[in-house]
């Protein structure tokens, strides 16, 4: 299940009995939180065993409920929602990105009640829970005043992106955000200033703020720091285009993605970006994220038909049997899951007749290496 991409759906009908017997299996149970809705089929044996592991009133809390409960909000399934606010009440939510990314496969109406109750009880891994809020959007507008609070504290990073995928409903906070743009307050450290700048633009709808201070950043040559914001202002940035395409040629390949995505999306032009995004897709991606592979897809697919060019290559790599390995062991369904979702999305809006498709897998057995030599640990975490 964590090496190959597409394993038979009989492989899931394993992983499942492993979590709902009585022998525990971490094993299992880490494949089965990251499983998605590969394992929907499996929803009505889950959520009866969730409810078996909650008790009879329904209010037990422990790894095996949090298990479960991912599981299925992995599926979008509501049935989910009763033990994750359990959860929620007992400090029981996911404290690591990628498990807490998994919640935002629910609505956000049944959850942001609890993510805000979970922020007003402190600061403690605060960014899990924002990682969620941000994922919803405008959808989680109602946590503004929490997100709010956290500016005021080491969390402030986070919740300066929340308060700019939000939008227009926390317009409330634009002072706040003015002030952080501008190094004004206190609490403003200089990796503030460009996403504050730009989540100003977001909730109040002027850019002029944005512009400058995203434009200071790429002409002083923190680039890194400032052209996803100056894309996002797209046209509004013209007066940037020509630095901005200087910077395709930069030698970090970061940047040069970055730029290019920039100059697309700025001048609506894309026969200089495409080949600088191409040339970061690099078949052989392991998923190490000092490489920005999955960026360069991902804006690929955005400028769509005129990335003609990388349809073949994209349709390669996402045919491939194996999943992306080194360094996400400990996530590696979801990592992969998510390199995948990226390039079905673009191959779709690249090559809309291709779909995405890959070839059916093979159904002859795949053989499977040695085990590795086993390390035995004082302590293992559970996720």
């Amino acid at each position: 299940m964590h090496r190959y991409r597409r394993p038979d759906p009989a492989c899931w009908d394993v992983v499942v009995e492993a979590v709902c017997s009585e022998a525990p299996s971490y094993d299992a149970d880490h494949a089965l939180v990251q499983a998605g809705r590969a394992a929907t089929r499996h929803a009505d044996r889950i959520a009866d065993d969730l409810r078996r592991q909650q008790g009879v009133f329904g209010t037990a809390v422990g790894h095996g409920v949090k298990v479960r409960a991912l599981a299925l909000a992995g599926m979008g399934d509501l049935r989910a929602l009763p033990a994750l606010h359990n959860l929620g009440e007992h400090g029981g939510l996911p404290t690591q990105r990628p498990q807490a990314r998994i919640l935002a496969e629910l609505p956000a109406a049944g959850l942001v009640p609890t993510m805000r109750a979970t922020l007003l009880k402190g600061s403690y891994r605060a960014e899990a829970t924002l990682e969620v809020l941000s994922a919803w959007g405008p959808d989680a507008a109602p946590a503004v005043p929490e997100v709010t609070g956290f500016l005021d504290m080491p969390y402030a990073y986070d919740a300066l992106r929340v308060l700019g995928r939000i939008g227009p409903a926390a317009a409330g906070t634009a002072n706040r955000l003015t002030g952080f743009a501008t190094g004004r307050d206190p609490r403003a450290g200089r990796h503030h200033l460009r996403l504050a700048a730009w989540a100003h633009w977001r909730v109040t709808g002027d850019p002029a703020l944005a512009l400058d201070v995203c434009g200071a950043a790429v002409r002083s040559g923190t680039a890194g720091h400032g052209l996803p914001f100056l894309a996002d202002l797209g046209p509004s940035a013209a007066a940037h285009a020509d630095t901005v395409r200087g910077l395709m040629e930069s030698p970090g390949a970061w940047t040069r993605v970055a730029a290019a995505h920039a100059y697309w999306r700025i001048t609506g032009d894309p026969e200089p970006a495409v080949p600088v995004l191409l040339a970061e897709v690099d078949p052989a991606w392991a998923g190490h994220p000092a490489m920005p592979v999955q960026e360069a897809v991902r804006r690929l697919g955005e400028i769509g038909a005129p990335a003609a060019a990388a349809a073949p290559l994209l349709g390669r790599i996402l045919a491939r049997e194996e999943r992306l390995g080194h360094p996400f062991e400990r996530i590696r369904i979801l990592a992969d899951a998510a390199y995948v979702r990226t390039l079905t999305e673009a191959l779709r809006r690249i090559a809309p007749g291709a779909g995405g498709s890959v070839p059916a897998p093979s159904k002859e057995p795949v053989p499977l290496p040695a085990p590795a030599p086993r390390r035995f640990l004082p302590f293992r975490r559970p996720f």
